[in-house]
């Protein structure tokens, strides 16, 4: 008879061996994920020797295997975790990574630092993640999410319908001239826009395999969004208004020169959790 225990160290030997840099985290969660469960009694399941069925492993093993593939985690359970969100995701539109939630919360400080009903812009929102965050988390303000990729669309409706929160609203434009009906008026727009530059190709497989190029590429320096993200964020930004950009860890200068040159003031570069270059922002 087939066990958690013996399912969950066979899982995580074949995850080791593919080069998965966390195979313990990766096989509990493929488990659960198939046995409707969270990690941690995946875990108790495993402490107690529980069974599984026949199914059930051969269900596991499937998923261990494209895992070891190098397929995305979040595309063979579908599910990405955001801060307090877990948002649909697969082909098509990019994950959301961790680093991006310290992103979301500059955005989130600014506006809750705001009195009164604030507006703020996420472009390129790709999944929803920083725009339904900043949602949820400041009822108060008003947001509006932009999406130019009818691939990456698709889940973004799904998880605008999924978390449904009532100050969220989701356009499908061009940055260039998403908006204008919001010219002059927004307090806080955020962006995590493309920003790999074409030569430098990602080493992880699960990005270079999986992740769209849409939402990855930049042009030669990686800075084509970020020049259009700057001047659509000059156009909606009031006096005052506030900018927020995710970037690599090394492209924090190239990043502030260009909001310099573009008029942006207090140009200030972030680091993340693990001391890199993660954000910059900027007043209008």
């Amino acid at each position: 008879m087939n066990t958690v225990s013996s399912v969950r160290a066979s899982a995580i030997d074949v995850l080791a061996r593919a080069g998965i840099q966390s195979p313990e985290v990766d096989a509990e969660l493929l488990i659960g994920h198939v046995l409707g469960v969270s990690r941690g009694q995946v875990q108790a399941k495993s402490v107690t020797d529980a069974p599984i069925s026949e199914a059930d492993a051969a269900a596991v093993a499937d998923a261990i295997e494209r895992r070891a593939r190098r397929e995305p985690l979040q595309h063979i359970t579908g599910l990405a975790a955001f801060r307090s969100l877990e948002l649909a995701v697969g082909p098509g539109v990019f994950v959301p990574r961790p680093e991006t939630e310290f992103v979301a919360q500059l955005a989130i400080d600014t506006l809750r630092a705001i009195p009164g009903d604030a507006v703020a812009v996420d472009l390129g929102t790709g999944s929803g993640a920083i725009a339904l965050a900043l949602a949820t988390e400041v009822p108060t303000a008003s947001v509006h999410a932009v999406e130019n990729s009818p691939r990456a669309f698709v889940w973004t409706k799904q998880n605008f319908r999924s978390v449904n929160a009532s100050n969220a609203r989701l356009v499908f434009a061009d940055l260039a001239d998403a908006l204008p009906e919001l010219d002059g008026t927004v307090d806080v727009v955020v962006s995590n826009p493309p920003y790999i530059p074409l030569g430098a190709i990602p080493r992880d497989p699960e990005v270079r395999l999986y992740d769209p190029e849409h939402a990855l590429y930049g042009g030669d320096d990686g800075l084509d969004v970020v020049h259009q993200v700057s001047a659509t964020g000059r156009r909606l930004l009031h006096t005052g208004g506030t900018l927020v950009i995710e970037h690599g860890e090394e492209q924090g200068p190239a990043i502030r020169e260009l909001l310099t040159a573009d008029g942006w003031r207090a140009v200030a570069t972030y680091r993340d959790l693990l001391g890199r270059d993660r954000a910059t922002t900027a007043l209008r």
